[in-house]
């Protein structure tokens, strides 16, 4: 195809007619994989003539195909037949012209189609394929065309990108140590031009400053740890820290100020800046891992840098704060960011200790008081309003979260010096009669700093006193905002344990709070129903006198959570639902229906969403996001809802009628494949299948059987089990007079164990549903035991994990107890002598040191050894056959330690009793109370300590080729009882069991018998005895 007529293929990809667009698409589907496409795109890319929108829409088609299919070497003919290899004509062209084409690039958006595809190219090509990328890279970085040298900042950056996550040190360094010479030196000069509006040089010292940020995701390298290297940068970053922008070369407007290039290169340079000090150079709070590597550029950067850092950033905070220069926003929070990372060590803290107070008072308090933004976004989203101020993470990079953060460590990691000052302040606020806005920001500290303060020994008991002078007046405030934050402070403090003097008090803020439910402000609605919820869980006497109420408290939280798609409102749903079980039990359908209702809007929104991002990838970073609160508000309607279910499993009746109420949303879920949303579903199907022991007719589309195996692996096979097995459990007559179903739930057990898309635990999950297979539908399955068995088999040699090991051998055990007969010769059929390959694998955990831990384990091998015992001499298998005098002194083994196990068990369910009863999580806030300004090694530390430790195991693990070992035993441990699963095993008594199956052995296979019990010694002769004493009681055992 010529170019022109290729060309004029694209174009029709913008035609307004569905239909001739559609064929456009399809025909470029159909030629895509020739040789010789690329080469012909990139020719049009370049060419001026051709429209502008063609030359973007072949740049995003390029970028897509290199980004699917560059590293492939040969077609993927059972994964994706698809994708095809890029021939390697093609892939010359690409390397020939990529670089050109940038320094050529017409527009912005094709700019970044080819910066991605010059990036997979890297990722793949260099340096082995491509050794000279970093000649043309300099030879661009250094051309006197500014156009090329933007190409080659581009370059680099992509090229940095592309390996910026690679634990191995291989290929960044060479990087690093070729081009970021040149790239500072390029920086350094552009920085002696005074500042204009042109964009040339601020996009490019961005370019260079993100190269640079990218560089250090991971690690530092040697070069850059060198003083020839930091020190020119340093002074870099220094200098564009510290360069004051002129009106003229910045826009007026400061939202757009705050996205253009002279500040974005800015809030990289604080980056970097934050970066360094946070991951390489803090001495006294680097992870012991990296200790070798860093510890003596940390010295030197806590030393000779850190010091000026802070000098720099507390300059521009007074200029801030005096209105003489101003800081984007994004500036602000690295500034915070840096402060903050400051508090902890001795050597930063002596030096930003006599600047705390003015920092709180002059450039945190300005983030928390209610100013303008705070007003126009109240005004115009109050939603939003509520979003940013309540939850972490939708605001985290923010400087109001950074000044909030900081306040914490202050707070916690320095309590003896700055507690009370801050307190004092906040206090000086509040009594010197200021403006709402400035108290709004006393109240909003005191909020945030609730925690602590209800800790701290010296203040809490006075908050009583505190709340009643100043926050309850503010109930009655004609400033919704005041009306807002006075039920979050009273939330905060009541949830940090408040204790009323007298039930007066307690009474009168239940009633501002109540009272604020029907607040004309949906913030102050939303913060009374939170601040309500704290109070009904700490307080009996709140409980009880919102139980006549609680339909219109359950009715208003239904109503604002669809008002505001907020997910923190469903912790308030779900305590009112569980403590108020007796009161909602009459209306739990009603309730339940209306639930339904929310979710099935959210759902249908998310999928909505959804289909138009498949439809448009292109609109994937716009949107990414768009639809997450949709979807996390559903979560939390669908875990409201199992708090229903689980606070009514005592009324069987009520209970079904709830899941004919919840079946619908299950279904839409599943058919419009919500994968966010699947892990909800399954837990729901979960409960109500177990609680009501059994499987309602319009239930069964909700279980996988519709979807057939290959559902499985897109979904969440882990929470798709519990379910599964409630099926096979309570719906085993169902399942046995249905091929169909069996054979679903054969090949998932067939795809989990065989797909290369799945892991080691899909494995432990696909097991045991072969386990409830042959566990449940004994009789039933006769005709695909032996797929079973061979699946099973092909495993028994290739696990790694002792889970998968013993979840493995338990198939071919539970395969023993389904027909021995008929599976020891199933095993032979395979390979012979495989038989006598199971017995030693199966022997070998019997006899080991806890190999088979649970109770459930040593049941299943007793009953299973008990099914050989009564087999017919005649059937069993030649290979296996001197061996069978040895299980009874195997199942003796077992019985030995099974005793145990049981005491065990029962200890476990009796402490998960005991800890239900108290199952509140507390939001523990630990103050520091030393004298001294030494470092502080927190819990934080201790938790960014075990990660990297983890991190540095599972490199090294990766690094170095793992020996065979056949001790297993410290695995093992790792295995706990799973008090929730339910087995036909459970009621089965395996002393009785045993005896029975001696006295068939005795009476069938004289020899063997005799053999058997002539080898016992006088250990497992008495424990004989005790065995068949233990079978004859009543009462008998397990």
């Amino acid at each position: 195809m010529d170019l022109q007529t290729l060309s004029n293929l694209f174009a029709t990809t913008f035609n307004p007619d569905p239909n001739v667009r559609k064929a456009a698409e399809l025909q470029i589907r159909k030629i895509g994989n020739e040789e010789g496409m690329i080469t012909a795109l990139l020719q049009i890319i370049a060419a001026d003539s051709i429209d502008l929108t063609t030359r973007q829409a072949c740049a995003v088609w390029l970028k897509n195909r290199v980004h699917s299919t560059y590293t492939l070497e040969e077609p993927n003919l059972r994964g994706r037949p698809d994708l095809v290899p890029i021939a390697n004509s093609d892939r010359e062209a690409l390397r020939a012209h990529v670089l050109p084409l940038l320094a050529a690039s017409p527009s912005r958006s094709i700019t970044l189609q080819l910066a991605n595809t010059l990036k997979s190219i890297v990722a793949h090509d260099f340096p082995q394929r491509w050794p000279g990328l970093l000649a043309e890279v300099k030879r661009l970085l250094t051309s006197s065309d500014i156009r090329e040298v933007h190409a080659g900042c581009i370059a680099a950056l992509e090229s940095v990108r592309a390996f910026r996550y690679r634990q191995k040190g291989d290929v960044l360094p060479q990087l690093v140590a070729d081009i970021f010479p040149i790239l500072v030196s390029i920086a350094t000069q552009m920085l002696q031009t005074p500042p204009s509006a042109a964009q040339e040089i601020p996009t490019m010292l961005h370019l260079i400053f993100k190269t640079y940020k990218t560089s250090i995701v991971v690690n530092l390298s040697k070069h850059q740890q060198s003083s020839e290297s930091i020190v020119p940068w340093g002074q870099l970053l220094f200098a564009m820290v510290n360069l004051q922008l002129p009106k003229e070369a910045v826009p007026e407007d400061e939202e757009e100020r705050e996205k253009c290039e002279w500040w974005k290169a800015k809030k990289w340079a604080y980056g970097i800046l934050g970066r360094l000090f946070h991951r390489f150079g803090n001495p006294s709070q680097l992870p012991s891992t990296l200790q070798d590597e860093y510890a003596a550029f940390a010295q030197h950067f806590v030393t000779m840098f850190a010091p000026e850092i802070l000098s720099i950033y507390l300059h521009q905070v007074e200029l801030f704060v005096q209105n003489q220069a101003w800081i984007s926003k994004k500036c602000q929070y690295q500034i915070f960011q840096f402060f903050t990372e400051c508090v902890k060590p001795k050597s930063t803290w002596t030096l930003l200790k006599p600047h705390f107070e003015t920092l709180v008072s002059s450039f945190v308090f300005p983030q928390l008081a209610f100013n303008s933004d705070k007003q126009q976004l109240w005004e115009n989203d109050p939603v939003d309003f509520v979003r940013v101020s309540v939850d972490e993470y939708e605001s985290f990079a923010t400087p109001v979260s950074a000044a909030t953060t900081f306040l914490f460590s202050l707070a916690s990691n320095r309590t003896k010096t700055t507690f009370m000052p801050i307190l004092g302040f906040i206090n000086t606020v509040l009594r010197s009669n200021a403006a709402a806005p400035q108290r709004f920001g006393a109240l909003n500290m005191t909020a945030a700093l609730g925690p602590w303060i209800m800790r701290h020994p010296d203040v809490k008991n006075s908050m009583e006193q505190f709340v009643l002078q100043f926050v309850t007046p503010e109930f009655q405030s004609p400033e919704p905002y005041m009306r807002a934050v006075a039920c979050e402070v009273v939330g905060t403090v009541v949830k940090g344990g408040l204790v009323w003097s007298n039930e007066e008090n307690l009474n009168i803020h239940f009633r501002a709070v109540a009272a604020a439910l029907d607040d004309p402000e949906i913030p102050v609605r939303v913060q009374a129903a939170l601040a309500l919820t704290e109070m009904v869980i700490a307080h009996e006497s709140v409980s009880t006198a919102v139980a006549p109420q609680v339909g219109k408290v359950i009715q208003d939280l239904l109503k604002l959570s669809d008002e505001t798609d907020l997910d923190i409102l469903n912790h308030s749903m779900e305590v009112m639902v569980d403590r108020f079980q007796t009161e909602l039990l009459p209306v739990a359908a009603q309730l339940t229906a209306r639930l339904c209702e929310s979710y099935m809007r959210l759902a249908r929104e998310s999928a909505a969403q959804e289909e138009l991002e498949a439809q448009n990838l292109e609109l994937e970073n716009i949107l990414s996001e768009a639809d997450d609160d949709k979807t996390f508000a559903a979560m939390g309607v669908a875990k409201t809802l199992t708090t229903i279910v689980t606070s009514i499993d005592s009324s069987p009746e009520i209970l079904a009628q709830v899941q004919e109420v919840i079946i619908p949303i299950i279904i839409f879920t599943l058919e419009h494949k919500l994968l966010d949303l699947l892990d909800n579903m399954y837990e729901l199907v979960d409960s109500l299948t177990y609680k009501l022991r059994a499987i309602s007719p319009s239930m069964w589309p909700a279980s996988v059987y519709p979807y057939g195996a290959s559902w499985y692996i897109n979904a969440t096979p882990a929470e798709m089990l519990p379910s599964l097995d409630n099926f096979v459990s309570f719906g085993g007559d169902v399942i046995k007079s249905r091929q169909d179903y069996k054979q679903i739930l054969v090949d998932i057990y067939t795809t989990a164990i065989t797909n290369q898309q799945l892991g080691e635990n899909d494995r432990v999950n696909g097991s045991k549903l072969a386990e409830s297979i042959l566990l449940n539908l004994r009789g039933s399955v006769d005709d695909f035991l032996q797929v079973i068995i061979h699946t099973s088999l092909n495993l028994l040699d290739k696990t790694e994990t002792a889970s998968l090991r013993l979840a493995n051998l338990e198939v071919l055990i539970n395969a023993v107890l389904y027909n021995p007969s008929a599976a020891l010769h199933i095993m032979e059929n395979f390979r012979p002598g495989m038989a006598r390959v199971f017995f030693d694998k199966w022997f070998a955990a019997i006899n080991a040191e806890n190999r088979l831990p649970r109770v459930h384990d040593k049941k299943l091998s007793i009953l299973a050894l008990c099914a050989l015992l009564e087999m017919t001499p005649d059937t069993v298998p030649e290979s296996v056959r001197d061996g069978w005098p040895g299980i009874v002194g195997g199942i003796l083994r077992i019985f030995k330690d099974l005793p145990k196990a049981v005491e065990e068990r029962k200890a476990l369910e009796a402490a998960l009793q005991e800890d239900s009863d108290d199952d509140e999580e507390l939001d523990e806030k630990f103050l520091n109370m030393n004298e001294n300004d030494d470092d502080v090694w927190d819990e934080d530390n201790a938790y960014l300590e075990v990660l990297a430790r983890e991190s540095s195991r599972l490199r090294e693990s990766a690094d170095i080729p793992t020996e065979e070992s056949d001790d297993e035993s410290d695995e093992d441990s790792d295995i706990d009882e799973e008090l929730g699963y339910i087995s036909p095993l459970d009621n089965a008594n395996p002393y009785i069991q045993f005896k029975q199956a001696l006295t068939t052995f005795q009476m069938q296979n004289v020899p063997s018998y005799q053999a058997a019990t002539t080898a016992l010694n006088v250990e497992q002769q008495t424990l004989l005895m005790e065995v068949m004493r233990i079978a004859e009681t009543p009462a008998g055992a397990a």
